[in-house]
């Protein structure tokens, strides 16, 4: 008997069962679907494709009430990345997706293919891909794993991105405790395409040729989706087989010859082989298209011998796609995958059947209803509590420091507020010579080649504030990203996100969920900032402890002329003017926590007409060239802003805070809808005057000049003895000297 026979001889156990990842009742719903009991090929493709990671089982419901329509939407969620016009016949088309468990297990090498198929994802439909971010947590730095996690992922992130030749950036990297037992690593690429030659993944037409191309087919990455969408326990390291290998020159080659090939007629269809690799390409692609497919397993290139159709289909072997040609086309698909040294073979055909049907050896392997298997995934509507209201705390109940020089120097140089300095620079973000804004900033901004346009991307969420108030915590993952391409001065005109939860089994997990999801959508209303693409990571778990919700938010906007593009960097002489309302929050904030170690109270409230007020009076100045330097304020409220500023710029300030409010709130509240924005002095009346007349809070604070920041009869510190403490956190732990 054959490996391939032997292996669909094994007998479907309750235990099989459970090691697939499915409940008794979604087992039972298989049967019914084939009217019968599966073989263990066809479970595994019933594994993977109703694993959370592909079907979306528990959070579908509530991704249909996220708002996804505006005019220059071209392709919203449902296609491997979203699509927006940017104009002039261009498009844009960006995605953010995770790879969370793999780059626990094996950092390198998750990171890297985590890199790897988000590329895929965005030239599968016709784009060049031109820019890559991440956000990255970890846990705390204390743990004895961080360091190498931390080491493991910039490796990876960096070695897979500078070697295909795409800069990243920029990103986010923070440090809590609840990320200890399951890092979150989420990348995002953005790529550009002609808006009249985008391509989709549905197939059709009885007998069309169904091509394989790329790299040959290994036991990499089986049950990857299903691992990922089960939480960890301490026998974590033994799904290291689970992770895939990934090589960033063959992708580089694939990306060629796929643009190669788009720029003739032969695609029809096209689909990157993902998560659940062979299994869920083609089953995507034909119940989209309301086609059967037929695949001869024995035509897939293979690397290794003896491989069955559970492994076959199940393989998350990298840089790997499916087709749809149209007939007679092959050799011209042959002809240039040839060319750049990749496999290319005809496997299957399209059927009128409306089937999966597998055969290897002369013998028919699985015969599954397409449609049943992508669509028809059970859909949970899990219990869930609303998360309760926390009491905001008021300032005279948070201890002011006795010292706001030392108190400035400890949060300038925590994990969170550090430098990132030592992670960026692995990157590299120049390559392509179209990188405007480099990492560091608000934004990042990327020219649209031979154009004058530029591109404003961010990554942002302050998942404190989620955890804190998940309604509220998810409108200020939005807004965050919206000021930030703002700050810049570009456009914001639309998200991805990667929704990162604990186990949704649990009712408070649940609640949560629902909560930033809620928040999300009325953000993205009020700013007219729909979501076009996304990914859901559930079971971010450990023996029972869940991470921090962390619905991480990808932006993109738009510079009519990148020349416009506004940093944070104040020069000598500048004015310095606050606008917006301060209160003085300090509930969750990173004050509470690093300086008085207490992680409690309400989040600050997002006043979503306001952010949309305040940031179109703010680029539009940008966009009439009255500003100077333009930050917008977070993390570490006015005081970290302006500190930041002066460090960007080399240059001190003098400024003088109001005596309305407690100094502390003052200094380190963090209201949202601010911005921090300087002016050459003749300015300065203009941009009062515009304000007062608009009726947007502004507040001349001080002017920059000298080498120190002077903070009324608070504090004194140089910029130098700051900008040390900035940048040396994070090289000094990774060095092991921390």
């Amino acid at each position: 008997m054959s490996a391939a026979a032997a292996s669909n001889a094994i007998a479907i156990t309750p235990e099989i069962v459970k090691e697939h990842g499915l409940t008794q009742e979604e087992y039972q719903r298989a049967c019914d679907i084939l009217g019968r009991e599966p073989n263990i090929t066809e479970l595994g493709i019933f594994s993977v494709m109703w694993s959370e990671h592909c079907s979306y089982k528990t959070t579908r419901k509530w991704l249909r009430t996220l708002p996804t329509e505006a005019p220059h939407v071209i392709c919203g969620p449902g296609e491997n990345a979203g699509v927006i016009s940017i104009g002039d016949g261009q498009a844009i088309i960006f995605k953010m997706e995770s790879h969370n468990h793999p780059s626990f297990i094996e950092p390198f090498q998750g990171a890297a293919t985590g890199v790897g198929g988000i590329l895929r994802d965005v030239f599968t439909m016709g784009a060049r891909p031109i820019a890559l971010m991440n956000a990255l947590r970890f846990g705390e730095p204390s743990h004895p794993k961080t360091r190498h996690l931390v080491g493991g992922v910039v490796s990876g992130i960096s070695h897979y991105g500078n070697c295909v030749g795409v800069p990243t950036v920029g990103g986010e990297c923070t440090f809590h405790a609840s990320y200890n037992g399951n890092i979150l690593v989420n990348a995002m690429a953005v790529g550009l395409a002609d808006a009249s030659n985008i391509f989709y993944s549905a197939a059709a037409g009885v007998g069309n040729p169904v091509v394989y191309v790329g790299s040959k087919t290994g036991r990499d990455g089986i049950h990857g989706a299903t691992m990922a969408s089960a939480e960890f326990t301490d026998a974590t390291e033994e799904k290291r087989p689970t992770v895939q290998v990934g090589d960033p020159f063959t992708e580089k080659l694939l990306i060629e010859a796929c643009l190669e090939l788009m720029a003739t007629d032969a695609i029809l269809a096209i689909q990157d082989m993902g998560a659940a690799g062979l299994t869920s390409s083609s089953l995507e692609m034909s119940s989209k298209g309301g086609s059967g497919i037929e695949l001869d397993l024995d035509k897939v290139p293979m690397r290794e011998s003896g491989m069955t159709p559970y492994e076959i289909m199940l393989s998350e072997s990298q840089e790997r796609m499916l087709m749809v040609l149209k007939p007679g086309k092959e050799h011209i698909a042959e002809e240039i995958f040839t060319k750049w040294g990749l496999d290319c073979a005809t496997i299957g055909r399209l059927t009128d059947t409306g089937n999966l049907v597998l055969k290897m050896h002369g013998e028919v392997y699985a015969d599954m209803p397409a449609a049943a298997l992508a669509d028809e995934a059970p859909v949970y509507d899990r219990p869930w509590n609303p998360a309760p209201k926390l009491p905001t705390l008021a300032a005279e109940d948070v201890a002011e420091p006795e010292d706001y020089g030392i108190a400035l120097r400890k949060l300038i140089g925590s994990p969170d507020l550090c430098s990132k300095r030592w992670i960026w620079e692995q990157y590299d973000h120049m390559v392509m010579n179209d990188t405007v804004m480099r990492p560091g900033g608000d934004s990042a901004v990327v020219r649209i080649h031979d154009t004058k346009k530029g591109l404003a991307i961010t990554t942002d969420c302050t998942p404190r504030y989620c955890a804190a108030d998940p309604i509220e915590g998810g409108k200020q993952a939005v807004a965050e990203t919206w000021r930030n391409l703002t700050a810049v001065g570009a456009k914001p005109l639309a998200i991805t996100n990667c929704l990162n939860f604990p186990n949704p089994e649990k009712p408070d997990n649940m609640g949560q969920i629902v909560g930033c999801l809620q928040g999300m959508a009325e953000a993205c209303r009020a700013l007219d900032y729909p979501i076009v693409s996304g990914n859901v990571s559930l079971y971010n778990e450990t023996n029972g402890k869940g991470v921090q919700p962390t619905p991480a938010i990808g932006g993109v906007g738009l510079l009519d002329d990148a020349q416009y593009a506004r940093g944070l960097a104040l020069v000598e002489g500048l004015e310095i003017v606050l606008l917006g309302t301060t209160k003085g929050h300090l509930g969750a904030s990173i004050y509470l926590r690093e300086i008085a170690g207490r992680e409690e109270g309400a989040p600050p409230p997002v006043d979503l007409a306001e952010e949309k007020r305040i940031g179109n009076f703010v680029r539009s100045l940008i966009l009439r060239d009255k500003l100077a330097a333009c930050h917008d304020l977070s993390d570490g409220g006015l005081l970290i802003t302006l500190t930041e500023m002066c460090m960007a710029g080399k240059v001190g300030a003098h400024v003088v805070f109001p005596e309305d409010l407690p100094r502390h709130a003052f200094a380190f509240g963090e209201d949202q809808a601010r911005y921090l924005v300087a002016v050459p002095r003749a300015g300065l009346p203009l941009l009062l005057g515009e304000a007062e007349a608009t009726g947007i809070p502004a507040l001349h604070l001080g002017r920059a000049g000298g080498d120190s920041l002077v903070v009324s009869d608070m504090l004194e510190v140089s910029i130098a003895e700051l900008r040390a403490t900035n940048e040396a956190w994070l090289p000094n732990y990774m060095s092991g000297k921390l």
